[in-house]
């Protein structure tokens, strides 16, 4: 199956997720995290999610799956331990469905990802090593460090008074490239944040 990669805004979406396993725990989290409105479905639950349930992060409905169940959802998660009931639901989801144990059941999977503050890498082999897609995840974490994060906020700002005191286009344009240039985030790898930041500082001082 070939997948078509996609960032989808999840805030105040409806998303179902149909178990309440460790792996389900999992999903939820990183849902509640994107800002959907998200909906357990099981008769138990591990005590992460009724953590979450009590502290008004997600609805939990304690019984097992249903027909009907799934109205109204952006995106349904399919996590029992039951094939045949993951089955039904991927059947019975309007939209976007992921099953956790059978891919291929669903429409999308979750890909590996990097979270560096602003940046998130993807990574995904469409299912063909999942152990290879972790193997490479752990090899870019090594590559995309926590300076990064606090690089892309700098430069979130940095580009706002770049925009706004370089009147020149062409002055301009070229200082944008800089702040984005390999030279700069082979010195970021090498140096840190605080050397990067001090010379792009000083830069737009100049241009200034």
């Amino acid at each position: 199956m070939k997948y078509y990669p996609a960032f989808i805004n999840l805030k105040n979406k409806k998303v179902v997720v149909v178990g309440g396993g460790r792996v389900a725990e999992r999903k939820a989290l990183s849902l509640i995290k994107a800002g959907a409105d998200v909906s357990v479905i099981s008769p138990t639950v591990t005590a992460r999610i009724a953590k979450l349930k009590a502290s008004g992060n997600l609805t939990h409905i304690k019984r097992k799956y249903k027909k009907g169940d799934l109205k109204g959802a952006f995106i349904v998660i399919a996590g029992t331990s039951s094939e045949e009931t993951n089955k039904t639901i991927s059947q019975d989801a309007a939209l976007l469905t992921n099953v956790i144990d059978v891919p291929s059941e669903g429409n999308f999977i979750v890909p590996s990802l990097i979270r560096r503050g602003p940046l998130t890498i993807a990574i995904s082999t469409e299912g063909a090593s999942p152990a290879i897609s972790k193997a490479i995840r752990r090899e870019m974490e090594k590559l995309y460090n926590a300076e990064f994060a606090r690089y892309l906020r700098f430069v979130e700002s940095i580009r706002k008074r770049a925009i706004k005191e370089i009147s020149s286009d062409k002055k301009r344009g070229k200082f944008l490239k800089y702040i984005a240039s390999d030279k700069i985030i082979r010195t970021l790898r090498k140096k840190g944040f605080k050397e990067v930041s001090e010379r792009i500082s000083e830069a737009l001082e100049n241009i200034g």
